[in-house]
């Protein structure tokens, strides 16, 4: 059995035993299945009729309908490949920069760590969701930009984590032995440090998600996040706003599927940091 199995076997055993991160687990595969199979639900998301106008939750509609007569279902569950996109997409992005910018800090040091610190410091300085809105008002918003600008603002802490992680690996046993034998920089970084610095990164990543669909969700609701008619947790958010004392669903079910997924996210971040803890093993 290879290393890598019996690692990843030894994390689901410590996610097992941990009942909060098996509870975000679930949350988690079920949103996903939901969006996947979104399609199956034979209605679209987008098609208006005003004389099904508010209609509250019942057989026909089992969410309801919002004031143009779309299904809330469907939209909700079109909503979650948006708001999945974008937080996997943003996170990869935030995640691979800050893998670089933590490598070269924490591999090279000296100036190179001053400078590239100097830097993250410098953006850290900036409220990131105030960074997004000043970006996002000289763009146009549609959901590629905002994945892109979500993930250009956030990757500040990956690379602190990394850099962090490389400070403490590149002196032990099994680097400077590689390193005695002529194994080049890029061998190093990728084949002998990065591998075993990345147990935080994950981590992070996994919790950056639920950032991300958050901040989607708030860029959306003040309207300068995902356009309608394309469905958005946070653009439906501002429907029911308008209707909240009539309408009471329009607001209930998209906020919901917001707290739960974000809620899985986190519980499973969480779960996922105690499995990957040395110091929490019994």
């Amino acid at each position: 059995m290879s290393d890598f199995l019996k690692s990843f076997i030894k994390i689901l055993r410590q996610l097992q035993r941990n009942r909060m991160a098996l509870a975000g687990v679930l949350i988690v595969v079920f949103m996903f299945l939901l969006a996947l199979f979104a399609p199956l639900y034979n209605r679209d998301p987008g098609a208006i009729d005003i004389t099904l106008r508010l209609m509250p939750p019942g057989w026909g509609h089992p969410l309801g309908t919002d004031d143009l007569g779309r299904d809330v279902l469907a939209r909700i569950l079109y909503g979650a490949r948006i708001s999945l996109l974008v937080g996997f997409v943003a996170v990869g992005i935030a995640t691979v920069i800050g893998i670089i910018v933590g490598a070269m800090a924490g591999f090279y040091g000296r100036w190179v760590d001053a400078l590239l610190m100097r830097f993250v410091d410098i953006m850290l300085c900036f409220p990131t969701f105030f960074l997004i809105l000043a970006v996002i008002a000289f763009l146009e918003p549609s959901i590629w930009n905002i994945m892109i600008i979500i993930g250009l603002t956030g990757w500040m802490g990956v690379a602190r984590l990394v850099r962090a992680e490389f400070l403490s690996l590149r002196s032990r046993d099994f680097v400077v032995a590689a390193q005695s034998i002529g194994a080049s920089d890029q061998r190093l970084i990728f084949h002998h440090i990065l591998p075993n610095a990345l147990s935080p990164v994950i981590v992070s990543a996994t919790l950056g998600v639920a950032g991300a669909i958050l901040t989607e969700s708030a860029l959306s609701f003040l309207g300068i996040g995902v356009q309608p008619p394309t469905p958005s947790w946070g653009n439906m958010l501002i429907t029911g706003k308008q209707t909240l004392g009539s309408a009471w669903w329009l607001s209930v079910f998209p906020g919901m599927a917001i707290l739960l997924t974000v809620l899985g996210y986190n519980l499973l971040g969480e779960g996922l940091r105690d499995a990957l803890d040395p110091r929490m093993e019994r």
